[in-house]
């Protein structure tokens, strides 16, 4: 289930891990461009340009990527194409992660292999390829975790199973390391990217995949003919031409995310480590749906899960500086902690 949209604008949403700061200029630029241009033509269905340019920004060639209507077209698409209802063993992962990917498996009538994280979410690498899977997924940065494993474990997944495997990397540029290095040397490796997180293009719905031709080939068979219109081909293809802007950004967030940990963990939170733009935190004396509701109470919005190993903590999106600072004030009131005063200047 997607993450609560809130009609007003009396919520501070840190609920759907959106970015707190705006896309390039550039990207506005080019939308405004686009919609003064000639929109009664359909968009380009190969999405050439902007291929293109992610090509040169990535390294890879454009006929071994593929353009969606976000991250989450392409995994529908993946699905469509590789998984048979009815036939044992044909999607995995690791869990508690992505719920996406349970409700794609549900639709093709494919009941998953799920494989249960450990403790500090390492990837169970044996269990996943004793499942033997077609399918292979792998979030990381995973989602609601936060936490992200080591691309060489990845990589030893692949090396060891016949099947696909599929990195899904929707928060990546908030973490030390990309699977796309894995493409030369993992003909197996399918990777998936999208502008929603790092690029503040969650609004404009791009997502990119990444494989060896024979892969991409075949996704493109089923794909929409215009999966992805002008607008957001432009707007995508903007936003790549201006990665510095991208960076700054990711930067803040990176930042933010360590200060507002330090502070949950003040507050008595647990807190997981994160490699992405929001924390999972648990708090010993409150449970998940109380911490959720009291803070919606106060006007702001984090996300809750009701599944198992999910239910007794909260996912909070990186927001603001000040959006952040009004959560921990927020978080102290409710839990009736005194601010600690600053030390007087000597």
């Amino acid at each position: 289930m997607p993450g609560e949209q809130p009609q007003d604008r009396r919520y501070i949403k840190l609920n759907t891990n959106e970015n707190p700061y705006p896309p390039s200029p550039q990207v506005v630029l080019a939308i405004k461009n686009a919609a003064e241009g000639d929109l009664r033509r359909y968009p380009d269905p190969s999405a050439r340009e902007l291929r293109q340019k992610a090509a040169e920004v990535y390294g890879v060639p454009p006929e071994q990527i593929i353009a969606g209507n976000g991250s989450d077209d392409l995994l529908s698409i993946l699905f469509r194409v590789c998984v048979e209802g009815g036939a044992p063993r044909q999607v995995a992962y690791p869990v508690p992660t992505y719920s996406l990917y349970d409700t794609l498996a549900a639709i093709q009538g494919a009941p998953p292999t799920t494989v249960p994280f450990p403790a500090d979410f390492a990837l169970p690498i044996e269990a996943l390829v004793a499942a033997d899977a077609r399918v292979t997924i792998v979030c990381n940065p995973n989602s609601p975790s936060g936490t992200a494993v080591p691309v060489s474990d990845i990589a030893a997944l692949a090396e060891r199973t016949s099947g696909l495997v599929v990195v899904d990397e929707a928060y990546v540029d908030f973490a030390r390391e990309s699977a796309l290095s894995l493409l030369g040397t993992c003909s197996n490796v399918l990777v998936l990217r999208t502008f929603s997180k790092s690029f503040s293009l969650a609004g404009m719905r791009v997502g990119l995949g990444f494989a060896r031709r024979e892969i991409i080939d075949e996704l493109n068979k089923v794909k929409d003919s215009y999966n992805l219109n002008r607008v957001s081909l432009l707007a995508a293809q903007a936003a790549l031409e201006d990665l510095p802007w991208m960076n700054v950004n990711v930067a803040r967030v990176r930042a933010a995310r360590e200060t507002l940990s330090a502070e949950l963990l003040s507050l008595g939170f647990l807190v997981l480590p994160s490699a992405a733009n929001f924390i999972f935190a648990k708090c010993p004396r409150l449970s998940g749906k109380d911490v959720y509701t009291k803070l919606r109470e106060r006007g702001i919005l984090v996300r809750h899960f009701a599944a198992p190993l999910l239910s007794e903590g909260v996912r909070i999106t990186v927001g603001s500086p000040e959006e952040n600072a009004a959560l921990v004030d927020a978080l102290r009131a409710i839990l009736a902690v005194p601010e600690v005063a600053a030390p007087a200047a000597g």
